[in-house]
């Protein structure tokens, strides 16, 4: 390949990365964009905490549903094309949310966003892979992964600024809106590899290729089998369960409530708070990839000391559920952020190391599944919990309700923490020295 054309690869393949990362952007966003607006969801619409609960774990399940087939969507109907038209989606669902006048309506949006942008990730990988070298590939998904903490950072900040500037249902319209134009920009921009813009392509396309893709549906059964048949396989996810459960159900939903109700801040003020968690998903994803590579050499160290910690953190706010100082707050929403977020992509390197390399992606994505239905199990579980109790006079939960939830949450932090110690190290001993 001449210079220019190095030059234009360059330049085009850091383009399409950027379209992409801003579609993966998304994805986090809409994932915690509910905690910020819980509150006003509540009150405009009537429900109560359980139903607030099904709405916001609706997501999950439409998430969790689609890991497996979005895999085989990005393969046969192409990875531009599944992302482009998820987006799509995406973006009705986020239009019809900010109109919907009715639960019912608020469903259905919410159903949408949570199919559209269940088919942004693996695609976008599949993409990347054409058109950036193996060497590479391990740095861009960090950088990947430190735009979806951006995107948490988006929906626990940004979204509270936008939620007091504009009301949540213009705020969800104008989302919408943005992602109408991002899947336009990834249809005209981004290509599936570089030779589809007449490009050298980075990833040579050999012929051995083809009877492996042949023998795909074969294999898949096999590959099933063998992960699910695996008695390492389970304890990491259940602990992913556990684990994302806890995220998902307090992280992305209550915890935004809990501030407001209990401390009585403001949306403004929590939205700071909860900022915290898109901190620990920036700052903690390469710092717990550097210690579990560079530092410990160990996989399993990394997920136990996590989970401990998480458990700690619970503990901590089971039994001081008010009261603890402001700045204490902070430091304590970015430990959890750290323990229970960034660890995940540790978990998902044991996952992938537990298997031949062949049914990788089979293993990475079942094991997928568990941190969703975590996160659709424990949002009404907890909602009904809070239901469970009392409200005050002006209709928000009581110091009662979340001192339950928090105590539940603290059991489940030391289910984690039980499997994580069930889990095998599989960090590779050749690489030790």
């Amino acid at each position: 390949m001449d210079t220019a054309g190095k030059q234009s690869l360059q330049s085009t393949r850091w383009l399409i990365f950027a379209i992409l990362a801003l579609a993966y952007f998304l994805v986090y966003f809409h994932r915690l964009s509910l905690s910020v607006v819980a509150d006003d969801l509540i009150r405009d619409m009537q429900i109560t905490a359980g139903l607030m609960g099904l709405l916001g774990s609706i997501y999950f399940y439409c998430y969790a549903l689609m890991q497996i087939p979005v895999g085989l969507l990005a393969d046969s109907f192409g990875p531009r094309k599944t992302v482009t038209c998820s987006l799509i989606l995406a973006a009705a669902g986020s239009v019809l949310f900010g109109l919907a006048q009715g639960i019912g309506m608020a469903f259905l949006g919410r159903i949408l966003v949570g199919f559209g942008v269940s088919a942004v990730f693996i695609p976008t990988m599949k993409i990347l892979s054409e058109w950036f070298q193996a060497k590479e590939f391990a740095s861009m998904a960090g950088l990947l992964q430190a735009v979806g903490g951006a995107g948490v950072l988006a929906a626990t900040w940004a979204l509270a600024w936008m939620t007091a500037c504009f009301g949540w249902r213009l705020s969800f319209l104008l989302i919408g809106l943005g992602t109408f134009v991002l899947a336009a920009m990834i249809w005209l921009i981004v290509r599936d590899k570089p030779s589809d813009l007449g490009l050298t392509d980075v990833v040579p396309q050999a012929s051995a290729d083809k009877p492996r893709e042949q023998t795909r549906p074969a294999e898949l059964g096999q590959g099933l089998k063998l992960v699910l048949s695996n008695k390492y396989f389970w304890p990491v996810a259940i602990w992913y369960f556990f684990d994302c459960g806890i995220f998902f159900g307090f992280g992305a939903l209550w915890s935004g409530p809990y501030l407001m109700h209990v401390y009585g801040l403001s949306r403004a003020q929590a939205g700071s708070i909860l900022s915290m968690i898109a901190w620990g998903m920036i700052l903690g994803s390469p710092l717990l990839g550097l210690i579990s590579d560079r530092i410990l050499k160990s996989r399993k160290k990394v997920i136990v000391l996590c989970s401990t910690l998480l458990s700690i953190i619970f503990g901590l706010l089971s039994l001081f559920p008010s009261g603890l100082p402001f700045a204490l707050l902070y430091v304590l929403f970015f430990l959890f952020s750290l323990s229970a977020s960034s660890i995940v992509a540790i978990g998902f390197t044991m996952t992938k190391e537990l298997f031949p390399v062949e049914i990788a992606g089979t293993s990475v994505g079942l094991v997928n599944v568990f941190p969703f239905l975590g996160g659709a199990i424990f949002m009404p579980f907890l909602g009904r919990v809070l239901d469970s109790y009392p409200t005050t006079a002006l209709g928000v939960y009581t110091l009662e309700g979340y001192t339950a939830v928090l105590f539940i949450l603290f059991g489940a932090a030391l289910a984690a923490l039980i499997c994580s110690l069930l889990t095998k190290e599989t960090y590779p001993k050749g690489i030790e020295k």
